[in-house]
């Protein structure tokens, strides 16, 4: 069977950085979680940040820069929290080989699970086309990668694996 990665925000764990969940409602991910399927996962958490917690954002990039060692993620104040959140894509990674994830539903705009925009570093709000940390190693890493806002999307590129179990 095939398991699917999800961020735990989106399964109803408050483990955001404001000590909130992002709770999403779906058939899909009523049906996955019945089937056995998800495998939670916070990078920010498994990368030894706490909850509450000052809010990040990239700088100067996105995942892919931070994984190349070309951009940083930081707080507001500017401290940095790169080495925390590269930690968390490894353990994410390691957690997705671990179950045979081949995919996975990650927090949409987030520094690490963002699958398609990012805040630009400048934390006025302002979003750039990227992946976050996480986002950027699991797609390096083969995983197809969506967010809560594609899960008709996610639910059709698993039907094309064939795995109906």
């Amino acid at each position: 069977m095939q398991k699917i990665l999800v961020s735990a925000c989106l399964l109803g764990e408050r483990v955001r950085h404001d000590g909130r969940a992002a709770q999403v409602t779906s058939g899909h991910l009523e049906r996955w979680s019945r089937e056995g399927r998800l495998v939670r996962v916070c990078p920010e958490l498994a990368g030894g940040l706490s909850v509450p917690r000052p809010p990040a954002e990239i700088v100067a990039g996105e995942g892919e820069a931070v994984l190349q060692g070309r951009a940083s993620v930081q707080t507001r104040a500017g401290a940095d929290l790169t080495a925390a959140y590269l930690q968390g894509a490894q353990a994410a990674l390691a957690l997705a080989l671990e179950h045979g994830a081949g995919m996975a539903i990650l927090k949409s705009r987030s520094p690490s699970c963002g699958s398609r925009q990012v805040y630009d570093g400048s934390f006025t709000g302002v979003l750039r086309e990227g992946e976050g940390v996480t986002a950027a190693l699991l797609r390096a890493h083969g995983l197809a990668v969506f967010d809560e806002e594609r899960l008709e999307a996610a639910a059709a590129h698993l039907d094309s694996l064939g795995d109906q179990t």
